[in-house]
């Protein structure tokens, strides 16, 4: 009797081996989908008024990691690439980018959708003169379906900002 005591009371502390594995949440809704118009396969271009600019790369934007993250596969036509892995947390109740570029280091941009528009700021750089430049990022999606990247930096972290970079992802046909 003792020996069928044990086989119980063991039987009923073993985990059940045909319960399946909880299932985790799931990354669905607004907060989660706010940067999915940048998600695509695009031909990347300065931003200018004056004439047709040529092609300066292509990037590759797509939902990985169960639709948890995007990441960027940036592909230049001159210099080095890089890539991006940017996601929503519950947490922060942000969006968080991590920068990997072709030279030592990396960088990390946080932020999220304001009108729209996602807007990630991070250190990124110096100027000139040696200054450590804060950039500020806006991804807005345009009424053609392009989607414009504009950066501005800031020498004195914020008050002022000035352009820094301007590119139009255009979708491939």
């Amino acid at each position: 009797m003792l020996e069928f005591l044990i086989l119980l009371t063991a039987q009923a502390a073993a985990p059940d081996a045909a319960a399946p594995p909880p299932t985790p949440p799931k990354c669905e809704g607004e907060p989660y989908e706010a940067f999915d118009f940048w998600v695509g396969e695009w031909d990347v271009y300065p931003h200018r008024a004056d004439g047709e600019p040529a092609k300066v790369a292509e990037s590759r934007i797509e939902k990985v990691s169960a639709g948890c993250a995007i990441r960027e596969t940036w592909m230049p036509l001159r210099g080095r690439g890089g890539t991006s892995l940017s996601a929503y947390d519950p947490d922060t109740e942000g969006w968080h980018q991590l920068w990997v570029g072709g030279t030592p280091g990396r960088v990390f941009f946080d932020g999220g959708p304001v009108d729209g528009k996602m807007i990630l700021t991070g250190p990124w750089g110096k100027a000139a003169d040696g200054t450590p430049l804060l950039v500020r990022m806006t991804y807005s999606l345009r009424d053609d379906g392009s989607v414009r990247q504009h950066g501005q930096a800031s020498k004195d972290h914020g008050p002022t900002w000035t352009d820094y970079f301007d590119l139009i992802y255009r979708r491939k046909d």
